[in-house]
């Protein structure tokens, strides 16, 4: 009762002034549909530095999710629970799993009719339900953002004092796991999900409205002005940049590009590629304040490794496999907000998600990489990307091939390293040419093999 009677007059003393609108209402309206990650993160804590320099009155979210990254939601639900202003929530439809959270926390719920909210249960990539101790977390969080919004005081007709939660706290609970039981609410052994009516007959909202407009008719705010979020082309890049999908495809270039730039002399566009990746992968969480410099300095030390690795020390040794981890550990620290390091066990599920991003992106562009490769040098249909057409001598075309052709057979030495190309000496000239497999070291001895558009292959002597 003693814990009761102090969250409520804490409540009471941070909200009231909060709560009380001026006759001239600045509502600021920023709109919330999709899936919950950083870029609805992002837009949440710009909307609310907007607010602030438009000294608005009102916070009002327009949602429409069905869920999304729980790190995200509980970033957006403790924003709008230490706001300064009131914040209201209108659920267009759907308020499920994070949208739920979010819309827990603020002031003020209202429903379209038909709508819903509830189904707050953690869950994978494939759908199914993570371990207990990630479902601990999102219970406690559902639990105290209910409890946030204090109790009434109820005096009966026999005169005993009892206090009624606004928002239940165990039904908050129940949207989350199945095994809480409620009765009347959750006694079907599924997780609680609420239509609009059964939302404001528990409590979890505060009325029904068709619009916006009609919400703020019916709480009677009606000399009112809607300042609405606008995001420039600079936020809307940022947002598609930092989407993990984007981080994903942005790894794959900057791996493929490293690859193929090790694989030829020289420096060209894989190369480029690569560093217009890095720079599109690192520069918006750099921004956002989500990559330190520290992280960033763990990725370039690691390509420092693996270059020293290929160049300086040939092999492929200890330098090498700690340039990789320290490039995986770099990308993958980068895109997780240094905020995630709480003493929650939440940040290490942000963590392995992070990884899991890196890994599978950096496997499948090293895959692909290497197919690609072999399709473009390694002599099949499309090998060296050679024109297909026979250019003929009686046509009156230089039969440059044959040249290179009476090369094979002929033992040369590697005058840099092949990894796999490079260049051979052969009789005091020099030919580009390409190791049949593997890399050989600079001056080792070789013998050419084959010939291929204008390309010796060869292989170790010490292979015969």
């Amino acid at each position: 009762m003693k814990r009761i009677l102090f969250i409520s007059i804490f409540l009471i003393l941070s909200k009231i002034s909060a709560q009380a609108l001026p006759d001239s209402v600045k509502v600021f309206l920023f709109e919330v549909r999709q899936d919950i990650g950083p870029e609805s993160w992002r837009n949440t804590k710009n909307a609310f530095r907007d607010a602030q320099l438009q000294k608005a009155d009102l916070m009002l979210i327009h949602l429409n999710t069905y869920g999304g990254m729980v790190n995200a939601a509980d970033s957006m639900r403790t924003k709008i629970l230490n706001a300064p202003i009131p914040v209201w929530v209108f659920i267009d439809n759907n308020a499920a799993s994070a949208g739920a959270l979010i819309s827990i926390a603020c002031d003020k719920v209202y429903m379209r009719p038909g709508g819903n909210i509830g189904a707050a249960t953690v869950v994978d990539q494939s759908g199914q339900p993570v371990p207990d101790k990630y479902q601990s977390f999102m219970r406690s969080m559902m639990r105290s953002t209910a409890e946030s919004h204090g109790y009434d005081t109820i005096v009966e007709p026999n005169g005993d004092t009892i206090f009624k939660w606004k928002r239940d706290p165990k039904i908050a609970e129940a949207m989350v796991d199945p095994k809480i039981y409620v009765e009347g609410v959750s006694d079907s052994g599924q997780v609680v999900s609420f239509t609009t009516n059964e939302a404001l007959l528990h409590g979890f909202a505060d009325g029904k409205a068709e619009s916006l407009v009609e919400m703020l008719e019916k709480e009677k705010v009606k000399n009112y002005t809607i300042i609405r979020q606008k995001l420039t082309w600079t936020d809307k890049l940022i947002n598609f940049l930092i989407n993990p999908f984007v981080h994903g495809i942005l790894i794959m270039v900057i791996v493929g590009g490293i690859y193929f730039e090790l694989q030829s002399p020289g420096v060209g566009f894989p190369l480029a590629a690569a560093i217009i990746a890095t720079l599109l992968y690192f520069a918006p969480l750099y921004v956002e304040g989500i990559a330190e410099n520290w992280e960033i300095l763990i990725f370039i030390a690691g390509l420092i490794l693996i270059v020293v690795e290929v160049f300086v020390i040939p092999g492929f040794g200890v330098a090498g496999i700690s340039g990789l981890l320290l490039i995986v550990v770099g990308l993958t620290l980068a895109m997780v907000d240094n905020l995630e390091f709480q003493l929650n066990p939440n940040y290490v599920d942000t963590l392995l998600q992070a990884m899991a991003i890196v890994v599978i992106a950096s496997f499948a562009s090293f895959v692909a990489s290497i197919w690609l490769s072999k399709k473009l040098f390694g002599g099949g249909r499309v090998g060296g990307l050679a024109l297909s057409t026979t250019q003929k001598t009686e046509d009156g075309y230089a039969n440059v091939d044959e040249h290179f052709k009476s090369m094979v057979g002929k033992v040369a030495i590697a005058h840099t390293m092949l990894r796999p190309s490079g260049t051979v000496r052969i009789e005091n000239e020099y030919f580009d040419a390409m190791a049949q497999t593997g890399f050989i070291e600079k001056g080792a001895q070789v013998r050419v093999i084959r010939t291929s558009a204008a390309q010796l292959y060869v292989e170790p002597v010490e292979f015969e």
